[in-house]
């Protein structure tokens, strides 16, 4: 009969003990609650005691979570608006201010709140700078300025927030066409200055080539011409002095040369006086007397 009651006890003893332990695992943290109300912050991972049907335990994750942000977009100082995600890093540190801040809503809840604070402090921030300095390289100090305010704001959910990266800047897509555009016009407006500046440069090297070709010409017909005299000079100093020595010769040497120019081959036709003087020698009935030798 004795046995028939320790068992059940035995059970009973087992079952509470069973109940009344509980195991944080490395990677969390516990809230131990009592109607609502905190009795107990475990941060150690191990073995912990609570009073059965009475206490409950709430484990938190104690490693370095990530939120990434939805899209928004952003109108920096010039109002050039910009399309802006980022990419948060944050963890509890606070137990009981983070079960008092979210309740029962746990990590869900926090994200929901850190991710209006981050977005928040993004407008803040990249609204008071220009675009240029938003889409450049150099940003890291407007995303530490972010963490900084995000962390400061976010101490009351009881997590700190350990960094912020912007993940995207880009222009709208309502805006991109008007950019690329934009950028068109430009590069058009570029090649125009570039072809035009290449024409004044052929138009100013065909210039003077054309000057240099001139001169040359010019150059060319002076010195023929000065050739030519000089030509000439001493061809009438060969004449004159072939006319000094045998006047007759002379005489007769010019009128075979007109004679050969005038009569060509074919049918020539003159009108002149048959007395004229340019047929003296064709008239003679006998060919003058043999020149003698100078």
């Amino acid at each position: 009969m004795r046995a028939i009651y320790i068992l059940p006890g035995l059970i009973l003893a087992g079952a509470l003990l069973l109940s009344s332990v509980f195991i944080v695992d490395e990677r969390e943290k516990a809230l131990v609650l009592q109607f609502g109300e905190v009795k107990q912050v475990v941060d150690q991972p191990g073995l912990g005691f609570k009073i059965p049907f009475v206490q409950d335990v709430f484990r938190y994750d104690d490693r370095i979570l990530g939120l990434p942000t939805q899209p928004l977009e952003v109108t920096p100082l010039d109002d050039r608006r910009l399309v802006v995600d980022a990419f948060a890093r944050w963890r509890i540190v606070d137990l009981e201010a983070f079960r008092r801040a979210v309740g029962s809503g746990g990590v869900d809840a926090a994200r929901s709140n850190l991710d209006k604070i981050i977005n928040a402090e993004i407008r803040e921030v990249l609204g008071g700078v220009n675009s240029q300095k938003v889409l450049s390289e150099d940003r890291t100090t407007l995303m530490n300025q972010i963490r900084d305010n995000a962390r400061a704001k976010a101490k009351g959910l009881g997590v700190d927030v350990i960094d912020v990266r912007l993940t995207r800047t880009d222009l709208p897509e309502q805006n991109l066409e008007a950019t690329f555009a934009r950028m068109r016009a430009e590069r058009d407006r570029e090649a125009a200055d570039e072809i035009g500046r290449g024409n004044e440069a052929a138009q100013r090297v065909r210039a003077t080539a054309d000057r240099s070709v001139v001169e040359v010409v010019s150059e060319a017909r002076k010195q023929a011409e000065i050739v030519r005299g000089e030509a000439d000079a001493t061809r009438n100093a060969i004449y004159a002095d072939a006319f000094g020595k045998d006047p007759e010769f002379f005489a007769f040497t010019r009128s075979l040369t007109s004679y050969e120019r005038a009569l060509q081959a074919g049918n020539s036709s003159m009108v002149m006086q048959p007395d004229s003087e340019f047929f003296d020698y064709l008239r003679t009935e006998k060919a003058p007397a043999a020149v003698p030798a100078p």
